[in-house]
């Protein structure tokens, strides 16, 4: 009597995506922060203060670091008290102003006979060098405000302001130390809102991504969402030893929730065929049959 016996061998069978279909595929990227900016000193000195620490939020324009600036801002008090000072305009205008008179009165001498023109023409000249005087103060004044205006200049360098919003990424430096233009970065910032999306794709996606188009993009754990980006750069330079090109996305990122430097994965569900031959694996089997 023959025995027949059936066992079932679980094998792995390629399945073809074929281009016809119409898919959205995941792909690596990398979401980095919108710029980052290394913070020097543009003057020579010792650092006051610096204002912020790691980690730390800032906005543009805030103070971030404070040098030692103490002959800069005499220099200031110097120049704000030439600016207030209106002595030599106001004697100027009282000396003009008794020239005009007496210029009057010789007038009507003068015309009377009664003074010689050599008199008249001098009280004139007097007169003439009054308005001068007053001209002359007034240019002094003007010096005095643009002496001001560069003295300030000159101590606005000596604090460092906060070019973007974001984070402070990293501290080089300490209150006490010296730091000169040519010495490395104080801080370094980052902005994180919005992130770029970096992405390789391969050139046989090459002309189906165009800027303006939506993306789905996937951080990876602990985070979990999808969140929408946008298109802004397709490289239009093939790399031919690794066949790829790269994207750049924009993800609004309010409030900066999200952290740059994560890895994720992003998504084009564009409705266009991908055409990158892709093989899934799927699970099949055969009867083992034994007679």
């Amino acid at each position: 009597m023959k025995t027949r016996s059936s066992n079932k061998l679980f094998v792995l069978l390629p399945v073809l995506l074929l281009p016809g279909a119409v898919t959205a595929f995941e792909y690596d990227c990398m979401m980095e922060p919108y710029r980052v900016v290394e913070v020097k000193s543009v003057v020579n000195g010792r650092i006051e203060t610096i204002n912020v620490e790691r980690s730390d939020y800032i906005t543009a324009g805030q103070s971030l670091v404070v040098f030692e600036a103490d002959v800069e801002k005499a220099t200031v008090e110097l120049a704000r008290a030439k600016l207030d000072m209106k002595a030599e305009l106001s004697s100027s205008r009282v000396s003009h102003g008794f020239a005009k008179r007496k210029l009057g009165r010789f007038d009507k001498l003068a015309a009377k006979g009664v003074v010689a023109d050599y008199d008249k023409d001098e009280v004139q000249t007097e007169a003439s060098l009054a308005e001068l005087q007053i001209m002359q103060a007034k240019e002094n004044k003007q010096l005095a405000e643009l002496e001001l205006q560069r003295a300030l200049a000159v101590l606005n360098q000596y604090t460092v302001t906060s070019p973007i919003d974001g984070v402070v990424v990293n501290r080089f430096k300490s209150p006490g130390e010296y730091a000169d233009a040519e010495d490395g970065p104080i801080l370094q910032l980052a902005q994180l809102d919005p992130l770029n999306i970096e992405v390789l794709l391969p050139a046989s996606r090459f002309g189906s991504i165009k800027p303006g188009m939506k993306a789905h993009v996937s951080p990876e754990s602990p985070l979990n969402g999808s969140y929408t980006a946008e298109v802004k750069i397709v490289d239009q330079v093939v790399d031919a030893s690794s066949g790829t090109f790269g994207i750049r996305l924009e993800l609004p990122n309010p409030d900066n929730k999200l952290p740059g430097g994560l890895k994720c994965t992003v998504s084009f569900n564009d409705g266009s065929p991908d055409t990158i031959p892709r093989v899934s694996k799927a699970v099949g089997y055969v009867d083992m049959v034994e007679k």
